[in-house]
C-alpha cells in the first residue's frame, strides 16, 4: 500500500492544529477537569474539530479522546486514531513534553501516523511502506544494548516508585510527560525504549505504535502478546516499545 496521501493528510492536520494552538500560551492555559479526572483545555477541543475536519474520508472511522464515541467506527477498515493534545497536563503546566498525536488503523494495524511537539518544533511522521521521517530525515539509533540505553518513562508512574526496581539495572531513566511523545522519541532513535505497566487508551498509543513499527521497531502489551486495535473498550493494558535491537534485553528485563 501506498500512504503518501495519508501522510499528506496527517501532515497537513497537523500544521492546522498549530495554527490553532498559536492562540495559546502553554503554563497559562485554563482547564477543567473531565470525568475520571484529566484536565480538559480548550485549545484540546479546537484542536479535535480541525483534525476531524481533515482527516476522516467517507468511509472512514475516528476515535479521539476529545470526540463523544460512536460505535460505528468499530466497522470500518480504516480508522483514525487521535489526541488533539496529548500531555495535557503538561501543556496545562508549561512542561515541554507534550504533542498533537495523530494514528491511523488499517485492518487491525497501525500503518501510518504523525506526532508534532509545538514546544519543541518536532515532527515525527511515517508508515510502514515508506519508513520514519524526524525532522526532514531518516534516523538511526546505534544503541545494540539496554546497559547505557536511554529509556523514557512516566513522571506520573515515578513519582508513584513505580520505577524505582529499574533504577540499579544500567540504563537512563528519563522522565516525560506525552506517552504518545515517549513513543514517537523511541521510533526516532531519540530514546531507545520506553514502557507503561498500567492501562493506557487507544488515542495515547496509536500514532505512536505506527512510528515505532514505520520505524522498524517493536511495540508490544506488557505481556508480551500483539495488540489489537479498534477494540470496542479502547482501554489497552501496560505497554513495551523498544527498538530492533534492544528486544532481547528488554523482553529479558521485563517478560523474564
Amino acid at each position: 500500500m501506498d500512504y503518501t496521501s495519508d501522510l499528506a493528510r496527517i501532515n497537513a492536520a497537523l500544521d492546522a492544529a498549530l495554527v490553532v494552538l498559536e492562540d495559546f500560551t502553554p503554563g497559562q492555559i485554563e482547564a477543567v477537569r473531565k470525568e475520571g479526572g484529566d484536565p480538559v483545555t480548550e485549545a484540546d477541543i479546537l484542536v479535535d474539530t480541525e483534525m476531524r475536519r481533515i482527516l476522516p474520508e467517507p468511509g472512514e472511522g475516528w476515535l479521539s479522546e476529545e470526540t463523544v464515541d460512536s460505535a460505528d467506527r468499530l466497522g470500518k477498515k480504516r480508522v483514525w486514531i487521535v489526541d488533539p493534545i496529548d500531555g495535557t497536563k503538561e501543556f496545562v503546566q508549561g512542561i515541554p513534553e507534550w504533542c498533537v498525536s495523530i494514528g491511523l488503523i488499517e485492518d487491525g494495524r497501525p500503518v501510518a501516523g504523525g506526532i508534532h511537539n509545538p514546544a519543541t518544533g518536532e515532527r515525527i511522521t511515517g508508515s510502514v511502506t515508506s519508513g520514519l521521517v524526524y525532522q526532514g530525515e531518516s534516523p538511526v539509533s546505534h544503541i545494540q544494548k539496554l546497559k547505557g540505553a536511554r529509556v523514557g518513562a512516566s513522571r506520573s508512574e515515578m513519582n508513584r516508585g513505580e520505577w524505582d526496581r529499574f533504577e540499579d539495572a544500567g540504563f537512563e531513566i528519563v522522565p516525560i510527560g506525552s506517552v504518545a511523545y515517549k513513543l514517537a522519541l523511541v521510533a526516532a532513535g531519540r530514546l531507545d525504549a520506553t514502557w507503561t505497566l498500567v492501562p493506557k487508551n487507544e488515542w495515547d498509543l496509536a500514532a505512536g505504535v505506527a512510528l515505532i513499527e514505520s520505524a522498524g521497531g517493536w511495540a508490544v502489551l506488557k505481556d508480551g502478546s500483539a495488540p489489537t486495535w479498534n477494540d470496542e473498550d479502547p482501554l489497552v493494558p501496560g505497554f513495551i516499545a523498544t527498538t530492533d535491537a534492544l528486544r532481547v534485553d528488554v523482553t529479558k528485563l521485563l517478560l523474564g
